[in-house]
């Protein structure tokens, strides 16, 4: 039932973008950070906790998983050092993420040629 949840609920996510794609013709790149923005909102009415409880892989996936990684390190931090934990919180939790996508977005890079 865990498996089925995560598929339903990830491909709602996708869905929703697919809509946001298709029907209200935006962007990708609006797409993509309405959804960071949503993750982080979610995060804020601490709704997204429950989401990742309920649907396990299928709500830590997509990208508005990202977003609610930004604000909830953010918050630990801030209580924690004041401030200056707003800046050390956010790459706490998300710099694994970060630093793969820099890193195999260089490999793909070096291996593959761009058509011209």
């Amino acid at each position: 039932m865990v498996y089925l949840w995560a598929f339903l609920v990830g491909g709602g996510i996708c869905v929703i973008g697919q809509l946001l794609l298709d029907v209200a013709k935006l962007t990708p790149a609006h797409v993509m950070s309405s959804f960071v923005v949503a993750g982080a909102v979610l995060d804020a009415f601490d709704l997204y906790d429950n989401l990742i409880e309920f649907a396990g892989a299928g709500a830590t996936v997509p990208i508005t998983s990202f977003g609610h990684s930004l604000l909830h390190g953010a918050m630990e931090q801030t209580k924690e050092h004041g401030f200056i934990g707003i800046a050390t919180g956010i790459f706490q939790l998300t710099s694994a993420g970060i630093a793969s996508a820099i890193l195999f977005g260089f490999l793909i890079a070096v291996i593959f040629k761009p058509k011209g």
